[in-house]
């Protein structure tokens, strides 16, 4: 449906400690195995050691990685290594200024950025598809700030995702609630989405 309504990336949800749309690795595996070029495809992932990401990847075989928690940043330079030639994309969760300097610190370490509404100092951390929004002027000066692909992410939906891209400016967008009903991907608001943010409609 993602790719018939015309996604140019495909994220795969692994276990998470909380969120929708969490699938098995072997799952993931057939999927990234099925999407033709060059539609991307990004493992969604909450593990924060580099050898259990690589070996995680090992089973999926994506061609990115979305890092959706901290990795300290030795682990980010041996997954780096270990992993040649994969995209690694990390989740900045956008809380406050401090967001700034935490996308500054890991820039020179990925290839792109995911700015998302997330919230990892809770008891059971909240690591994506919350449906919600965040600062926006935030998200841009943290764009302005970066030498790096950036995409807009948390709370995105139809209605707001024009102006979303008006203020930040980003490189793409990527959502999860903003095209679910009842939990599963909607075709209607999928190709509603897709139309608006790329000024089709």
């Amino acid at each position: 449906m993602a790719v018939s309504a015309g996604a140019s990336a495909i994220g795969l949800v692994s276990s998470m400690p909380s969120g929708p749309g969490v699938i098995d690795d072997q799952l993931i595996s057939e999927i990234a195995a099925s999407i033709p070029p060059p539609v991307a495809t990004f493992l969604l992932t909450s593990l924060q050691d580099a050898d259990a990401i690589a070996d995680q990847h090992r089973t999926c075989r994506t061609s990115t990685i979305q890092l959706v928690d901290r990795l300290d940043h030795a682990e980010l330079h041996k997954l780096r290594a270990q992993l040649t030639g994969i995209k690694l994309v990390q989740v900045i969760h956008v809380n406050g200024v401090e967001s700034i300097e935490e996308a500054l610190s890991v820039s020179h370490l990925v290839d792109a950025l995911l700015l998302d509404s997330g919230n990892q100092n809770l008891d059971i951390k909240e690591l994506g598809g919350t449906g919600r929004i965040h600062d926006w002027q935030l998200s841009r000066r943290i764009n302005d700030a970066v030498d790096l692909p950036l995409i807009l992410a948390g709370g995105l939906n139809t209605a707001n995702v024009a102006e979303a891209v008006r203020i930040v400016r980003p490189f793409g967008v990527d959502l999860c609630s903003g095209v679910r009903r009842e939990g599963k991907l909607d075709l209607v608001k999928l190709h509603d989405f897709i139309n608006v943010a790329t000024n089709r409609k």
